[in-house]
């Protein structure tokens, strides 16, 4: 083979590049590339844009960095960063005369034997401008999730406070997509059990599609028109004013309900009474369910038992808190819920810290509800007690004073006190056997006496076979 053919070369061979090859070759692989002493100056530029890089020349790099850029190229010019510069890649932002910094990542390779180094770095202005696109994004994205939910923050606050009742009704399928507390009272259900409930089954002999048609006819109506309907629940009068708008592509129908029922503002008027009276009146009340169980309470019950939060009695049995426990709330509770309500009857509340206090209470079976509930208002009755154990003044006797003082005279005074014993004590056996419906333990632990005893006693006055019957 002779010198000058080339057309063979042998296995393991490599070329040798012309160094006139070498400016063309890095300023295709990079966008920068320029060769720096071991102190830092540039001392050679052998990029594609040279021109504009060539006040660069015999300058320290240092001079076209940013501050936190410069400790990098200490770095790497001491030696820590070469083996970096080797295998991987070093970041350096630059300044010069750009209204912000310029980044460009580097490979770093020594060359020469005086500790020369030549950087061959890619411009990332373009993936800097990218990634600020998408943090700008984000930041949008994050504005907008919160607007969201400050604008669903400020419709829940409105809905939740608004007296008149609405529904949100879907225009495409008929159910309801929210409503307010208002809305859900007057259809006599929670809004939990409402809210995706076809509409037209909450109101009598409405049909679905038909309604919703009637619904979507009157909203686009020229003069204001509403329909007349009656609930199913609560079976009243309403008349619904509808209005539809388009909401994420989907049409909603809003529907604002007004009750027929004469007196609707006397009603409203007599309901924010009653909730001051039930947050701020002197006497404990209670709501519970049929079987006893708390539903709420207000401030003066919590006092009576020195309890905190409502949350702390929520869902306990109000018999818990009864001197006698369950024999006091079974006698009320048969007792409302068989005739509806409870006059009076008195017991000892015991608090937290087992403490007693006298007390009397009403008892009211409310069953006009879906879920029926019973009202209990409880009065402290110490004073009342000790007003009645106190002497009587001359001249205010009761009459039961005067039926035993005509005694007087007729009988010894050991008589006399023996049948006023014996007629106290027997109304006060007919009453408990009464009120526990001939539960004789029951009874028994009311009036404080032994089973056995309380049968002796029923046998004394014949109302054994009373209470039997």
């Amino acid at each position: 083979m002779s010198a000058g053919d080339n057309s063979q070369v042998p296995t393991g061979f490599l070329p040798v590049i012309d160094p006139e090859d070498l400016p063309g070759i890095f300023a295709a692989a990079s966008d920068y590339a320029f060769v720096l002493s071991s102190a830092g100056v540039v001392q050679r530029i052998v990029c594609r844009n040279s021109e504009q890089l060539a006040h660069w020349q015999g300058q320290h790099l240092r001079d076209f960095l940013t501050e936190e850029s410069r400790p990098k190229l200490d770095d790497l010019l001491e030696g820590r960063g070469q083996q970096k510069g080797r295998d991987g890649w070093i970041e350096l932002n630059h300044v010069d005369g750009a209204p912000w910094p310029f980044p460009v990542r580097y490979t770093a390779h020594p060359i020469g034997s005086h500790g020369d180094i030549l950087l061959l770095g890619r411009d990332q202005r373009l993936v800097a401008e990218t990634q600020q696109q998408l943090v700008n994004a984000q930041i949008i994205l994050e504005r907008g999730y919160e607007e969201r939910r400050e604008y669903d923050a400020r419709y829940r606050m409105l809905l939740a406070n608004t007296t008149d009742p609405f529904l949100f009704v879907s225009a495409t399928d008929g159910r309801i997509r929210d409503l307010n507390a208002s809305a859900a009272s007057l259809l006599g259900a929670s809004r939990d059990d409402l809210t995706g409930a076809l509409v037209a089954q909450e109101f009598k002999d409405r049909r679905r599609g038909e309604f919703v048609d009637n619904l979507l006819n009157l909203s686009f109506a020229e003069n204001a028109h509403d329909i007349t309907v009656q609930t199913k629940r609560t079976r009243r009068d309403v008349r619904i004013f509808p209005t539809v708008f388009r909401a994420a592509g989907e049409r909603m129908i809003i529907c604002r309900l007004a009750s027929e029922t004469t007196g609707q503002q006397v009603d409203d008027l007599l309901t924010r009474n009653l909730n001051a009276l039930f947050e701020q009146g002197t006497d404990a009340v209670v709501f519970t369910d049929a079987k006893g169980g708390i539903e709420t309470a207000n401030d003066a019950f919590l006092d009576m038992i020195d309890m905190a939060r409502q949350s702390d009695v929520k869902g306990l049995s109000l018999g818990d808190f009864f001197a006698r426990s369950q024999i006091d709330l079974g006698v009320v509770l048969e007792n409302a819920l068989r005739s509806g309500h409870m006059r009076i009857y008195a017991t000892k509340l015991i608090n937290a810290f087992g403490a007693e206090t006298p007390v009397e209470m009403s008892v009211t079976y409310l069953n006009n509800r879906e879920h029926p509930s019973v009202g209990f208002v409880i009065r402290d009755a110490s004073r009342v007690n000790a007003f009645r154990s106190a002497p009587s003044s001359p001249g205010l006797s009761a009459p039961m004073d005067k039926d035993v003082a005509e005694l007087v005279g007729s009988a010894s005074l050991k008589e006399i006190l023996a049948e006023s014993n014996e007629v106290i004590e027997r109304i006060c056996i007919e009453t408990a056997v009464e009120l526990t419906r001939n539960n004789r333990a029951a009874a028994a632990e009311m009036l404080g006496l032994s089973r056995q005893s309380l049968y002796v006693k029923l046998r004394k006055y014949g109302l054994l076979e009373k209470s039997g019957s």
